[in-house]
């Protein structure tokens, strides 16, 4: 036997969670999993987010085509614009239909963009940006011709484009583009 002072005595074992130095060791397979899945649904999140807001403006184009041939649109009115009220009615669908053509390929190549696909993933903020400031602008120029409930529904995914990546720089580099 050793006397007491020739013992050895080693750092205690790591705790889960716990190691100086370095990254939180995961109690368990499955909790680091649940982290992974939790950055995988982020990225769904808000790549659907883009993704469906540009086919939205696809939606309002599609009620400006359908407008223009006279069918019935629901509560989808035909493009005018209170800042420009002489403007023909034809005239006002197409500069309409510029933006929400603008602005469905916009928030599309921003989705693509934040997943990596065909356009480099640092670009999809300032796609997004640009998007929202292009929807901004067509629905103020054209305020009141869509459903209120469109339009709100749009401004809000807009003003959160614009919060999330001028103020907040969230998400983190690091979630896309990969």
């Amino acid at each position: 036997m050793r006397p007491e002072s020739q013992l050895m005595i080693c750092p205690p074992a790591p705790q889960p969670g716990i190691v100086r130095g370095g990254p939180p060791i995961p109690h368990n397979q499955f909790e680091q999993e649940e982290n992974n899945m939790s950055d995988q649904l982020i990225k769904i999140v808000i790549a659907g987010a883009l993704l469906l807001h540009g086919l939205g403006h696809g939606g309002a184009l599609g009620a400006l085509i359908a407008r223009s041939r006279g069918m019935d649109t629901g509560g989808w009115r035909a493009a005018r614009s209170w800042l420009f009220p002489p403007l023909a009615p034809r005239a006002a669908t197409t500069v309409a239909s510029i933006f929400w053509v603008v602005s469905l390929i916009g928030f599309v190549a921003a989705a693509l963009s934040f997943w990596g696909i065909l356009v480099p993933g640092e670009a999809w903020r300032q796609i997004a940006v640009a998007s929202a400031i292009v929807s901004i602008l067509g629905m103020a120029l054209f305020f009141g011709t869509w459903p209120a409930f469109n339009t709100l529904a749009a401004l809000g995914v807009n003003v959160a484009v614009l919060v999330t990546q001028l103020w907040l720089y969230w998400p983190p580099q690091a979630l896309f583009g990969k």
